[in-house]
């Protein structure tokens, strides 16, 4: 293989995983490791990829960058419905208890699973969120709903702040449902900016059980802030299976993984 040919299916591979790994692609390719680092060293320069330890992310997976909600509402959605089918079964048959929803698009996704999952499992809860989004979304449905205040970041649509930590803090969610930008096997549940996790961190801190939710994109990417460790899942919903090293970390953690 030309090195203009593997150079291109790198590229191709990490539209499709944001994340590639030396070791990998050099048994893929049939070439040593050096060779792979050389192709990375030029897609590097060429502006296509970040290298980091082992491999190389997407440019677009940074440790600072965050896609607004509204991009993000176009990705991987048919993913993120499933996930959020999957998730709403962590709700047993005739649950009745108060469950917490995290911003974002997968939470979302489980948001608009909930209203027919309980309905039809003879269940009911009380919902508690900080999305403006999920707020609006469930305001109509048959649900209790309260949301929490504070001020509202544009890119998300979400509530944040010291109002917000402080709310969430005095709470004691049955279920909490929490979505997360970098899943990893060293450094944990990770996101861009500081206020986020530290709402992030708070709902997992309050609930008795926490549910992550997030799609096989996240895997591997570590962002700027860590807000919980792999030890603070209870059950990981995702619609693919971690790679091994992940997975094995989980497992050391005693955290369920379900694949929608």
């Amino acid at each position: 293989m030309y090195a203009m040919e593997r150079q291109e299916l790198v590229g191709r591979l990490l539209s499709q995983e944001g994340r590639v790994v030396v070791v990998d692609l050099a048994a893929r390719f049939g070439v040593t490791t050096e060779t792979v680092r050389r192709d990375l060293a030029l897609l590097e320069e060429a502006g296509m990829l970040r290298r980091v330890h082992g491999g190389a992310v997407a440019t677009d997976r940074g440790s600072t960058v965050e896609i607004p909600v509204s991009e993000r509402l176009l990705r991987r959605g048919d993913a993120k419905l499933a996930i959020g089918a999957r998730a709403a079964q962590v709700l047993e048959s005739g649950f009745r208890g108060s469950v917490y929803l995290d911003a974002g698009t997968t939470t979302a996704a489980v948001a608009a699973a909930l209203p027919a999952h309980l309905a039809s499992s003879g269940g009911s809860a009380e919902i508690v969120t900080h999305s403006m989004t999920i707020a609006h979304d469930l305001a109509g449905s048959d649900l209790g709903l309260t949301v929490i205040g504070g001020r509202v970041r544009g890119l998300t649509a979400a509530a944040v702040g010291a109002e917000t930590v402080a709310s969430i803090a005095h709470l004691r969610p049955d279920v909490a449902f929490v979505g997360t930008n970098g899943l990893s096997e060293d450094f944990g549940l990770s996101t861009p900016d500081s206020d986020e996790a530290a709402v992030k961190a708070a709902i997992i801190a309050a609930a008795r059980r926490v549910v992550v939710v997030t799609d096989s994109e996240k895997f591997g990417a570590e962002l700027l802030v860590r807000f919980a460790g792999l030890s603070d899942i209870d059950v990981l919903v995702s619609d693919s299976a971690p790679p091994a090293a992940l997975r094995e970390a989980l497992d050391r953690a005693d955290s369920e993984v379900w694949v929608a």
